[in-house]
């Protein structure tokens, strides 16, 4: 799109974080579902790490200064370790009752198929 996007280096966080094993679906079994169908939508959840709010409490571990001074997280932000698979088990939660049988999702890229 052309805008820029804060981008913090957590890899600090991320070497002590307990890392999420929460799956992430295969391309592969995702692409075999959906070539099975004749009409397809996708809808690109733009920005929606950041409609996530993170754990209360934790806003803290997000932290990161700059020249205009000392910032925290409210929302999930991009660089993460654990972004990815928090955000895929809520997608699943949410669209649990319709996965595998007219929607697909990979993060936040969701699939409606049908024919």
């Amino acid at each position: 799109s052309g805008t820029f996007r804060l981008c913090i280096d957590y890899r600090g966080l991320n070497k002590i974080t307990i890392k999420n094993r929460y799956p992430l679906p295969l391309i592969s079994e995702l692409l075999d579902q959906l070539n099975q169908a004749k009409i397809y939508t996708k809808i690109d959840l733009r920005g929606a790490y950041n409609l996530v709010r993170i754990k209360e409490g934790d806003e803290w571990k997000t932290a990161f200064l700059t020249r205009y001074g000392y910032f925290e997280y409210n929302v999930m932000p991009f660089g993460l370790t654990n972004a990815p698979a928090a955000f895929q088990h809520l997608m699943n939660d949410v669209f649990r009752e319709f996965l595998d049988n007219f929607v697909v999702c990979y993060l936040d890229d969701i699939f409606i198929f049908s024919g």
